[in-house]
């Protein structure tokens, strides 16, 4: 990636405060980065991100492939505009409670915004554009434990990992869901078929351990899992964690 367009995309993701960018040189633009920008959401929510391009951008806003490169410098540039716009689409709740019931409130919002568009469980870049909806997102979430006792890295690193732990549950709840739509069988359906064949090869008291607790599971969830309960569970043991840090 060329240095000019770190700077231009820079300037697009702080383009309500710095004011938009003109374009290159040539006809007039027929539409705004913002719409640009929505188009990309839209077919990304569609599609997915292996399936995205650019001319599935143009084509959804009925231009000219070459002509969406006078409003973004390519594809992983649109992205980023992207993430960061969805970032600000919901507001943040003020923080109310302890600092357990804050975090609890920044996993949840996460959760939601990861459901709203799956494809941002696709993104991958280490390096993220830093742009003004992500960087209130992340002076949101450090007050939800400022105050509690952590250090600024110890603060840092709490959100990082409740970030990551809520996008790994996100991703298996995601793909759950997509897994029934496409397969037009519910999780009960699929072990219906299936367990016909898996008796006859998993006799009782083959597997004594897994067999008492998969039946126990099995019968509460009424599904191979579920995965919006573990990510409560999980969320809440991790929480317990960052209360012994804190004593």
């Amino acid at each position: 990636m060329e240095k000019q367009d770190v700077d231009r995309t820079l300037t697009l993701l702080w383009r309500r405060t710095l004011g938009t960018p003109q374009g290159r040189r040539g006809p007039k633009q027929r539409v705004s980065v913002d719409e640009v920008i929505q188009a990309g959401i839209a077919v990304a929510d569609a599609e997915g991100l292996p399936a995205f391009s650019m001319r599935k951008v143009a084509d959804r806003l009925e231009l000219k492939l070459m002509s969406i490169y006078t409003y973004v410098p390519g594809r992983s540039e649109l992205i980023g505009l992207m993430v960061d716009e969805v970032a600000g689409e919901v507001p943040h709740p003020p923080h109310a409670g302890t600092w357990r019931d804050r975090l609890t409130g920044v996993a949840r919002h996460m959760w939601d915004e990861y459901h709203r568009h799956p494809w941002l469980l696709q993104v991958e870049n280490s390096r993220p554009w830093i742009g003004p909806n992500g960087s209130e997102r992340y002076e949101w979430q450090l007050a939800a434990v400022e105050g509690a006792g952590l250090t600024d890295l110890e603060m840092d690193q709490v959100v990082t990992v409740i970030s990551a732990f809520t996008a790994g549950a996100a991703r298996m709840s995601v793909t759950s869901r997509s897994t029934a739509e496409e397969s037009g069988i519910t999780d009960l359906e699929w072990w219906e078929v299936n367990a016909p064949i898996l008796e006859r090869v998993m006799p009782p008291g083959a597997y004594p351990l897994s067999g008492r607790v998969g039946t126990a599971a099995g019968e509460e969830y009424n599904a191979v899992a579920d995965p919006a309960r573990s990510f409560l569970f999980g969320l809440e043991r991790m929480l317990d964690g960052v209360q012994v840090l804190i004593r």
